[in-house]
C-alpha cells in the first residue's frame, strides 16, 4: 500500500466522521419529532377509553391528583411495576417511593410517598396514601 493510499483512507475516515457528528443532531431532531407526533396522536385520542383510565391519589386529608392518565410507576416489595389502560384487577401495598403519573395535557406529575394501598379495576388507579 503506497502513502497515497494510507493518506486517502484517513481522509476518507475523517470525513466519515465528521458526517457522524453533523447527523447526529438530525437524528436527535428526528426523536424529538417523533415524539411529538406520537404526543399529538394520543392528545387527540385522549378521550378514547383504551389509551386512558382514570387515576386519584389521595390521603384522607388531601387529594394529590384526580384524572385521566395514560401510565402509573410505582413500586412495592417485588420492585417497581407500571400500570397501564386495561390492567387486569390489581391491589398492591405500596413501598416508599416516587409515583409517577403521566398525562397527556399535564406531562409528568411525580409524587413522593412513604406508602400505601394501589387499587386497580376496570380502568380506575385509586391510591391510598398515610393508612
Amino acid at each position: 500500500m503506497s502513502s497515497d493510499d494510507t493518506e486517502a483512507k484517513a481522509e476518507d475516515q475523517k470525513e466519515s466522521e465528521e458526517d457522524e457528528i453533523k447527523q447526529a443532531p438530525v437524528t436527535n431532531v428526528k426523536a424529538e419529532k417523533e415524539q411529538k407526533k406520537a404526543l399529538e396522536q394520543l392528545s387527540s385520542a385522549k378521550d378514547n377509553a383504551n389509551l386512558s383510565m382514570q387515576v386519584l391519589i389521595h390521603s384522607p386529608f388531601r387529594e394529590y391528583y384526580d384524572g385521566p392518565a395514560f401510565s402509573v410507576t410505582a413500586k412495592n416489595a417485588t420492585g417497581p411495576f407500571d400500570i397501564l389502560p386495561q390492567h387486569h384487577n390489581f391491589i398492591s401495598l405500596i413501598s416508599a417511593c416516587d409515583i409517577i403519573v403521566r398525562t397527556v395535557s399535564q406531562g409528568e406529575q411525580r409524587f413522593t410517598i412513604s406508602g400505601g394501598i394501589l387499587h386497580v379495576k376496570a380502568d380506575k388507579v385509586v391510591v391510598f396514601l398515610d393508612v
